[in-house]
């Protein structure tokens, strides 16, 4: 067991916790599924994905402060509290989680299964004596050749139980005498589905797999009387990278490495398991896996609410759930016709607002670009790519008519390192220029440039985003793209790539701020202005949208612009370390999260500049991570009506009613209400946003 120490707080910290905030953001999307205007279906998506987001929570930030604990390694969070402390305070909000979550599924969304033609069988005992037939023929002939019951005594070592698999612990002893209990574990297999689906004339009833394994236990362990089984699944630490520790040195986390590679898997972090459980059972993993009851969370009703996906997305009940509206085109392009990107580009820049405006453009002009006899080059950077991805199907495609493509694929990138691995092979295969990821630097910018020779001259198209290149995804995440031939940006995205590629090191760019090195002290500078501008006596204002706000000189910067009298509108989807509204310190500060339909990706920077406003988009949250640790990107939006469109975007994003949680001076997040106005959807809005429309929109 881990031996607790009481630590206090030397004095009220002004920071948010990275983490503490992080949980808050994953309630405001369980709060999705609490909406009675959702179908049941989108409910349990919402659902789905808030267990998604807790097992990467746990394998990363709860795996990286374990690390500290269990290597001595002190830390203080932005609580103020030391690491064994904020362990329990971190593991209680969880705990609070996942009871409200278990809660919801039972109390609000079972229910309603049956009316919505379906079922999650509870037990075999839900059969009908013809269901359990089939259930005992599907036992027999594709389920029991797959299990392998794992013996732990004094004879047999424990064996190694797999990171978020199902797992039952099989509790046994001889039928003759009063023999010891002993301990088998046999894992469910992952590589079939969850559910095995039985169809009723008005419904479809879902089996859990456990459900038929513990039914049919005793063809694993004859002649033996079995005490107890007991469905759980453990969550283990992640792999571990300089990028998740906010104050850790480097060559430490060297140390860790070397020792972790000792072990054959990460530490537990978590134990889900129903109640009932066995002491016997339990005693043994607490001991093995050092953990306590913190770290223990009992589940009565589904175990890994992942596996709805099955459910979700069966062919059923596909038209359940109705598709969001068709993507419009730019508001910049009036006419009807059709538009050759190469030509328009000439003349004007594009500002692409995903989702409401299709990703489409972006894929044919890569595609068009690979088939093009006078395209001459192709340079990219990637982060993650769809699993048949058209983007990197144009890139090989070039390849092989004999374009230079040079392609920085980033391997690091969480949880799709062996699809970026499988595809970037690929690539290099067919002849592109592959780099691997800068050293310890995450490459996180989205950038395009193509090279194409147009009559008498070389003309460079240059894309800009803050999303990246996956068709997929840019269906579901609202993101900015600017596709442009401007010099300008055009010199320095081709410096920015001469940077990443090669050893070159530009002293300055006109149109970019990049990280590591200068962002951060940029935005600073930026931030500062404003402040200025208020104590002299001229217009100010800012307003930045972003994933997450974290480091800890910026929200300095911004407390103190709010003391200098600088109006300051955050919009933070999720993690913020700002504490808003508190008088003295951050009166000024207003931060409200946007958390609906689309999952909010988009990144955008505004400063007002006494009525001169400058605005930025692209890659970049305000995180230590993204200032120190990663390849990042922000490029100044200077056309006149795509700086407007970019201040609407904000404006509209500002205006939302009905997606919108308010950061209070409490550090509670409050869902805002229409409160008699007008309900402002902005996920429905922006598809009626319009040239004509924006044009008065201001700001401050």
């Amino acid at each position: 067991m881990l031996k607790q120490k009481i630590f206090t707080i030397t004095k009220p910290s002004n920071y948010i916790s990275r983490d503490l905030s992080w949980i808050k953001f994953n309630f405001r999307v369980l709060d999705q599924s609490k909406n009675k205007d959702r179908n049941i279906f989108e409910r349990l998506k919402f659902l789905a994905i808030t267990s998604s987001n807790l097992d990467e929570f746990f394998q990363i930030r709860v795996g990286s402060l374990y690390n500290y604990i269990d290597y001595g390694k002190e830390r203080v969070d932005y609580s103020g509290l030391r690491e064994r402390p904020f362990r329990i305070k971190l593991l209680k909000e969880v705990q609070e989680f996942c009871r409200e979550q278990n809660q919801l599924f039972a109390q609000e969304l079972v229910p309603a299964f049956h009316e919505n033609g379906f079922l999650i069988a509870k037990s075999i005992d839900w059969l009908t004596d013809e269901e359990k037939e089939k259930a005992d023929h599907y036992f027999r002939n594709t389920i029991y050749p797959m299990l392998t019951p794992m013996m732990y005594d004094s004879y047999h070592s424990f064996p190694i139980l797999m990171n978020k698999l199902l797992i039952l612990g099989v509790v046994s002893r001889n039928l003759e005498g009063k023999s010891q209990q002993r301990i088998s574990f046999v894992q469910v297999p992952s590589n079939l589905p969850r559910f095995f689906e039985l169809e009723r004339e008005d419904h479809i009833v879902f089996v859990p797999l456990e459900e038929i394994i513990r039914w049919r236990i005793d063809k694993l362990f004859r002649n033996v009387e079995i005490v107890s089984v007991n469905l759980f699944r453990i969550t283990r630490n992640g792999d571990f990278s300089l990028e998740e520790s906010d104050d850790m040195e480097e060559r430490y986390i060297d140390e860790i490495k070397r020792k972790l590679k000792t072990r054959r898997t990460g530490r537990v972090v978590r134990v889900e398991i129903e109640p009932g459980y066995s002491d016997y059972m339990m005693k043994i993993l607490v001991e093995r896996w050092d953990v306590d009851e913190y770290n223990i969370f009992v589940n009565e009703h589904l175990i890994d609410y992942t596996s709805l996906w099955q459910i979700i997305k069966h062919p059923e009940f596909k038209g359940e759930t109705a598709p969001p509206p068709m993507p419009v085109k730019p508001i910049c392009i009036t006419s009807n016709e059709e538009v050759n990107l190469f030509e328009y580009l000439k003349t004007k820049d594009l500002l692409l607002h995903h989702p409401y405006n299709s990703v489409q453009p972006v894929v044919e002009l890569i595609e068009k670009a690979a088939e093009d006899p006078n395209v001459l080059a192709i340079k990219v950077t990637i982060y993650r790519v769809a699993k048949e991805s058209r983007f990197t199907n144009a890139l090989l495609k070039a390849a092989e008519n004999g374009k230079y493509v040079s392609v920085l694929f980033e391997v690091k990138a969480r949880f799709d390192e062996e699809n970026n691995i499988k595809e970037a092979q690929r690539l290099q295969k067919a002849g592109c220029f592959v780099i691997y990821g800068i050293g310890n630097l995450k490459t996180h910018t989205k950038l395009l440039m193509i090279v194409r020779k147009d009559d008498d001259k070389v003309t460079r198209y240059v894309h800009m985003s803050s999303g990246n290149y996956n068709e997929e995804t840019a269906r579901l995440y609202t993101d900015i793209g600017l596709l442009t031939t401007n010099e300008e940006y055009a010199h320095d995205v081709n410096e920015f790539f001469n940077v990443i590629t090669g050893h070159s090191l530009p002293s300055s760019y006109q149109r970019l701020i990049t990280a590591p090195g200068d962002m951060r002290r940029q935005i600073i500078e930026l931030i500062n202005k404003e402040a200025e501008n208020a104590r002299q006596g001229r217009s100010s204002g800012i307003v930045i949208k972003v994933n997450s706000l974290q480091d800890k000189e910026t929200i300095d910067a911004l407390y103190s612009a709010s003391q200098a009298g600088v109006q300051v509108k955050l919009i933070i989807r999720g993690m913020c370390c700002l504490k808003p509204g508190k008088p003295g310190l951050s009166e000024n500060i207003f931060v409200k999260s946007i958390v609906g339909e689309f999952l909010e990706h988009a990144r955008l920077y505004y400063f007002h500049n006494n009525g001169e406003p400058i605005v930025y988009g692209g890659s970049a949250d305000m995180m230590v991570r993204s200032f120190e640790r990663r390849i990042e990107s922000l490029f100044q939006i200077i056309d006149p009506l795509l700086k407007q469109q970019s201040i609407a975007i904000l404006e509209y994003n500002l205006r939302d009613n009905v997606n919108s949680y308010i950061l209070h001076e409490d550090e509670v997040y409050r869902k805002s209400v229409p409160n008699g106005h007008a309900p402002f959807n902005v996920h429905r809005e922006f598809y009626k946003m319009t040239k004509d429309g924006i044009g008065e929109i201001k700001l401050f």
